[in-house]
Order: structure tokens, then sequence, then C-alpha cells
């Protein structure tokens, strides 16, 4: 049994910092095919200030994370006393969506706009994977997740409840339940999960998951992957093969970053899992300075970055 120690403080800035910084420069591919990121960036995606200011991408100003980081600033806004409240996280999700947020998902928009949500989320997540035929299994789920890993206990109880708030298949709850394990064996434990403890992570919830936890291993390049094939791009395991890919190949934060907004599809969603947990392996300062110090609205970030670690460092 593994004794807990105190979280590395450098691990999980690189966390929350890799999840926004990945989310914001992912925007500047996501919805193109490889081709059509080749054509906007030939030599390839890296800076904010490149983004195509097209009919989708103008929207946000360059620099500025989307829904993906931003619910899962609905969770981390809803630490206390070591955990999560997932009712506040529940009324979290259900007063930003009251916002109109530009980019929030079909499937998260649905389930939120429930008249009885706050009350009782489970349920209605429950109901729409149920009028979907059990078959929906969106990523907008493990898009928030990371931050889960960073609580100190109880960290899969965790990340399956707050997956269910919106996302009940369990393909959505393993591939939660994998990354924010992930993430906390590294900030806490200093250790580095095996693609065999993934796995049977993995087999608890569902055994799809096990063939896109190999595509990941196996793959040299991540292109294998196909992130930009249309009909499923926005799939919770090609996500999360794309984050393990990272997690198993990348050589830097930097290198794993590139890799994935490069490949287009869900290119904000993919990057802000994978630099998520590669800025938990790297660390916060193996993130070029660019990233952070171009991201809009840091001051906003880094408050609540600040606050969450004061929390997490009195645990």
């Amino acid at each position: 049994m593994m004794l807990k120690k105190r979280p590395d403080i450098d691990r999980v800035r690189g966390c929350l910092y890799g999840q926004a910084v990945g989310d914001a420069l992912g925007l500047g591919s996501e919805f193109m095919t490889k081709e059509e990121v080749k054509a906007c960036y030939p030599d390839g995606l890296r800076y904010y200030d490149q983004i195509v200011q097209d009919y989708h991408r103008r929207r946000w100003p360059r620099g500025a994370w989307t829904d993906d980081t931003d619910m899962m600033l609905c969770i981390l806004t809803a630490f206390s006393d070591g955990a999560f409240d997932l009712r506040q996280v529940a009324q979290n999700f259900k007063d930003w969506a009251a916002d109109e947020p530009l980019g929030i998902g079909s499937h998260t928009s649905k389930v939120l706009w429930m008249s009885d949500y706050v009350d009782d989320p489970e349920k209605c997540a429950k109901l729409w994977w149920d009028l979907s035929r059990q078959q929906s299994a969106a990523n907008g789920a493990l898009m928030r997740t990371s931050v889960v890993g960073l609580a100190p206990v109880d960290v899969e109880a965790q990340a399956a409840a707050i997956c269910r708030l919106t996302h009940y298949d369990p393909r959505c709850v393993g591939s939660c339940v994998i990354l924010s394990l992930m993430i906390h064996h590294l900030v806490w434990y200093d250790r580095e999960l095996s693609f065999g403890e993934i796995r049977d992570i993995a087999r608890r919830y569902d055994e799809r998951i096990v063939e896109w936890i190999d595509l990941a291993l196996e793959a040299e390049e991540i292109s294998a992957l196909q992130l930009d094939e249309s009909t499923s791009i926005g799939y919770t395991l090609k996500a999360l093969a794309a984050a393990l890919w990272c997690y198993r190949h990348a050589e830097s934060f930097e290198a794993g970053l590139l890799a994935v907004v490069n490949e287009g599809g869900d290119a904000d969603t993919n990057a802000a899992i994978a630099c998520a947990l590669l800025g938990a392996k790297f660390s916060y300062s193996s993130i070029p300075s660019y990233y952070i110090d171009h991201l809009h609205d840091r001051r906003i970030f880094d408050h609540h970055a600040d606050h969450f670690i004061t929390l997490l460092s009195a645990e």
C-alpha cells in the first residue's frame, strides 16, 4: 500500500495549465481535416497568433480556452474539504450553461437543460443515454476530468460520479477514471501507471476501452489514431487514445501538444486532455513560457488555479 504524501505542486500546475494551453491552441485546428490543417498552417500550427480567423474561430480571442476548460473550472471551483461537492458541480454546470457559452456540446447541452437537472443529474444523464439507445459516448466528460485526478483521496469514485453528471455510458466513465487515476499517481506518488494497470482499470468499466489503449501503445505515429475521421471525432475513446499516445510516445510537453493539434479533428478537446496529462507528467516548468504568458484571461485562470492549490496544499 502506498503512503500518501504531499502533492507535487509543479505537477499540479502543469496539469491545470496544460489543460488550458492544449484547449487554446487546439482551437486553431478544431473540426479541420489534417489536410485542412496543413493548408491553413503550412509550417504547422505552433502559436496562438497563427490561429485563422474563420467563422468558427473568430468567436474567441486568440489564446482563449473553450468549453472544455470552462467545465473543468466548474469542477475546480466546487472543491472543498478535500473533495468535490457533486451538487455544487452540477449547479456550476447549470449556471454556466444558462449563460449560453460558446462551443457547448450537443450531448452536454441536452442533459443540462433538463428541468430537474440539479436535483437529479445522474437520472437526467441516464435518460439521455437511454434515448440514444445507449450509444452516446461523447468526450464531453473526459475533456473536463483532469482536475479530479488532483484530489487527495477517492479519485476513482469522484471521477465516475462527476462523469455521470452528464455522461452515463461506461466507456465515458472508464475514460474519466483512467485519466484521473493516471494524473493522480503522477501528482501524488510520482509514479506512472503501466499500460497493464490501465487495461485492468478499463476492464472494470467496458472491455471496448482496451482496444483503444492497445492502439495508443502500439501506434508509432499519432496519425494511426485518425483523429480527424469525421464520424468519430467526438468519441471518448478516441480522445483517450490521443492522450495515451502522448503519454507513451511524446518526449516533451510541447512535442505532445504539437502532435495532437496538427492532426485536426476535435483538436481542442484532444489537446486539453492530452496536455493535462503531459503537464502532470513533465510538470509546469516544462511548458514553454509563451503558452502560459499568452493565454487570454490568464489572470482569471491564475486566480482559480492559485486558490485551488492553496486549498489542496492545506489538506
